[in-house]
């Protein structure tokens, strides 16, 4: 039986809800970022107790496809920003529409209607939730933060980090709250 999930959006958040389907004694078969498949039916009683046990932890049962199709936009993109590995002439379209073998024009109607923003300003303000947690780190610098995102320049990058947050990547770097948001939430 699968079961789609949101908020699946890490190894831990798998951890969490593997946790929660052991608190039954269900058995899977796979769990993934937004899937779980069971080895076999639940209960309509269990079934309950468990999306409720979701709830308590930040996580929902997604009974309906285009909810189900929008969570898994939503954990590709979040998927790619994270490899740290997008192109510079990364084309998200292309991406999405590759990966679950749609018309991204599709993808994206749906997406926008039930998120009330585009998949592109989804992706964009992954990105800079990503540059946020690089800049914290110290791990990289700006022009290579910058190339393991896919901007084509570092002022391309520090002008949409600015439209976004309202400071620069330096700014941002000298504040004592840095703002960041979990990536569920985003």
């Amino acid at each position: 039986m699968k079961i789609f999930i949101k908020n699946m959006v890490c190894g831990r958040c798998i951890s969490a809800v593997s946790g929660i389907f052991d608190q039954f004694n269900i058995k899977l078969n796979s769990i993934n970022l937004g899937e779980v498949e069971t080895e076999s039916d639940i209960s309509t009683k269990d079934i309950q107790a468990i999306e409720n046990r979701l709830l308590e932890t930040g996580f929902e049962r997604i009974k309906d496809t285009v909810h189900q199709l929008v969570d898994k936009i939503k954990n590709l993109i979040i998927i790619k920003i994270g490899k740290l590995d997008i192109d510079e002439n990364f084309l998200l379209s292309k991406f999405l529409s590759f990966e679950l073998h749609k018309e991204y024009s599709a993808l994206s109607k749906a997406f926008s209607q039930n998120e009330n923003i585009t998949v592109e300003q989804f992706f964009i303000l992954q990105k800079i939730e990503k540059v946020k947690e690089l800049l914290l780190y110290n791990e990289f610098n700006l022009t290579e933060i910058a190339g393991k995102l896919g901007y084509k320049s570092v002022q391309h990058l520090s002008s949409q980090f600015r439209t976004i947050t309202g400071f620069t990547p330096t700014e941002f770097k000298k504040l004592k709250v840095h703002n960041r948001k979990p990536l569920d939430q985003v």
